[in-house]
């Protein structure tokens, strides 16, 4: 997932970006929450065992999601304050995120044609256009639009919450985080049992991916502009599309999709009490109500006005791994000034690409097991567990070192670049 950054409290908006020291605690959150991920996955192939026992108690996809998505806020959005521009922080994300993106998609399109893998989702050759156009937003899960990985839809709200993030910081209401948490979180404890799923999508399919896209490029543009009128016409195109899409035309529904994002900000308050860029006591008060009304609206059945939504809550197993999920980060947060275990620290360094390959490998293990793997002997089925988790640390490894740090690294002298080039001033946020 993202990148990890170390911002000292005194960074001015703007400084020149310097290479940060790791922060080694969150590299073994995303190596605990990838490998929680890869054992999710691999339960319908390796392990029904689990899946009938566990699994309905406890959901443990989401729990690793939610460890990543409290990371995301708590590092992303001080990626941006630090740089102090809209440009080389999307520049910097596109470096980032693409690439590896772009091997996973390969991937399972070479996989799913040549008959090695669950094949590639119905829906996706109906209309190529829009699937293509609304993978490349990575907003396709909130589109409409199956995901070509399953694992992909988590993007969708990633890239949400940039969207969110980067409109805050150019309308100059960025250190508001714990309000917007607390905000999200109210919306999907009251309002999310009657919002509607798919809403758009399901009665203007192709409009909606292709207005999506128009927007979301016209308003990232707007925002780097050096008008204020201008910036301020992409604040509400950005920020309009998010929220537009988040309320009406989520696949998973309205109050999960609140929760998330919810939590993605209840992170970024989180880094702004410890460094002190946010007052401690109500900023903490409003980030303790956020996995209280997360919880309580993962209980609540969805109304039946509720269009296309589930009619089921989304349970005590989705409760009880959210709750974990923010035990798990707390804890981390905790125990962040002291070693961490390098068998997890390690996976962290090339999550993104364990989480991005390890679909493909766990379909190609269950086709080279012979597709009736749960009617192999236990011992194995832990034979073929090793060689996953062995492939899949491996594809990772690969990909990290020629994929992501090559891309990286030309994405940082991108932007470096463009700091040297005369007369190159980075745009500070407007005062809201």
């Amino acid at each position: 997932m993202p990148t990890n950054t170390l911002i000292p409290p005194e960074t001015k908006i703007g400084a020149p970006t310097a290479r940060a020291p790791r922060m080694s605690w969150l590299d073994a959150l995303r190596g605990l929450a990838a490998m929680v991920v890869v054992f999710e996955h691999s339960l319908d192939v390796l392990l029904p065992e689990v899946r009938r026992t566990a699994s309905p108690w406890f959901d443990f996809g989401r729990y690793g999601v939610f460890v990543f998505f409290l990371v995301s806020g708590y590092v992303v959005p001080f990626s941006l304050e630090r740089r102090g521009s809209v440009r080389q922080f999307w520049v910097g994300r596109f470096f980032r995120l693409y690439p590896a993106w772009c091997a996973a998609v390969a991937l399972a399109l070479v996989l799913g044609t040549a008959g090695l893998s669950y094949g590639i989702p119905g829906g996706i050759g109906d209309r190529p256009w829009a699937s293509a156009l609304a993978h490349l937003t990575m907003l396709q899960d909130l589109l409409g639009v199956p995901n070509v990985v399953n694992v992909f839809w988590t993007l969708s709200y990633e890239m949400v919450f940039y969207l969110l993030v980067t409109a805050m910081f150019v309308a100059g209401v960025h250190r508001s985080s714990a309000k917007v948490a607390l905000g999200f979180g109210v919306g999907a404890a009251i309002m999310g049992v009657a919002l509607p799923s798919g809403l758009l999508a399901s009665r203007w399919p192709g409009g909606t991916v292709l207005a999506a896209a128009l927007c979301l490029a016209g308003g990232l543009a707007a925002m780097v502009s050096r008008r204020r009128a201008v910036r301020r016409t992409g604040v509400a195109a950005v920020a309009g599309l998010a929220l537009t899409l988040l309320v009406l035309n989520s696949r998973i529904g309205a109050i999960e999709s609140l929760c998330i994002i919810a939590t993605m900000f209840a992170g970024t308050a989180i880094r702004g009490i410890q460094d002190g860029r946010l007052r401690p006591w109500p900023a903490a008060a409003m980030v303790a109500v956020v996995p209280a009304l997360s919880l309580a609206a993962g209980m609540r059945t969805p109304t039946s006005w509720a269009l296309h939504a589930n009619p089921n809550p989304l349970g005590r197993d989705w409760s009880l791994a959210v709750a974990a999920a923010w035990l798990t980060f707390l804890a981390g947060l905790a125990l962040r000034h002291r070693p961490m275990p390098r068998f997890l620290v390690w996976p962290g360094l090339v999550s993104y690409s364990v989480y991005l390959l390890h679909p493909m490998i766990i379909q190609a293990v269950w086709h080279a097991a012979g597709k009736d793997t749960w009617g192999l002997p236990a011992p194995l089925r832990a034979a073929w567990g090793v060689v996953l988790l062995t492939t899949v640390l491996t594809s990772a490894a690969l990909a990290h070192r020629y994929v992501e740090r090559p891309a990286q690294n030309l994405g940082r002298r991108l932007t470096a670049r463009r700091r040297r080039a005369p007369g190159a001033a980075a745009p500070q946020p407007a005062q809201a």
